[in-house]
């Protein structure tokens, strides 16, 4: 019977790959919260070390901003160690800047972009 519980194929800490989390959708709070606990989950179950990243393209990036009903699951995110980036397109979209953002929170300036780079560096996507 196959070991259903770790694969074999999974990054160790000492590899450059990791995991990319995309959340690309409206913004809704509920619906970034759930991606950043997934993240965390993540964090808890892959070997230490493994980088994990949530990527947020659309207009959730909204609520990424400083201030938001989302600063407190960010900053615990953050403090995870997932990195958090929003895309650039996305933020000029709803009017704002990369240093508007919550505190640790990074942006790349086309989530598309950075999709691809990371898959072709080997780092697993999920789309949430």
């Amino acid at each position: 019977m196959p070991n259903t519980e770790s694969s074999n194929n999974a990054p160790d800490a000492g590899t450059a790959r990791g995991l990319l989390v995309h959340s690309a959708g409206p913004a809704d709070s509920a619906g970034i919260s759930a991606v950043l606990r997934s993240a965390a989950n993540a964090v808890a179950a892959l070997a230490p070390g493994v980088p994990v990243e949530v990527v947020v393209q659309g207009p959730g990036v909204g609520l990424l901003a400083a201030g938001s009903t989302l600063d407190e699951p960010v900053s615990e995110a953050v403090a995870r160690g997932i990195r958090i980036l929003a895309c650039g397109n996305s933020l000029r979209s709803v009017g704002l800047t990369p240093e508007q953002l919550s505190s640790g929170v990074g942006s790349v300036p086309a989530a598309i972009a950075h999709l691809a780079s990371r898959q072709w560096e080997g780092w697993a996507y999920v789309r949430l």
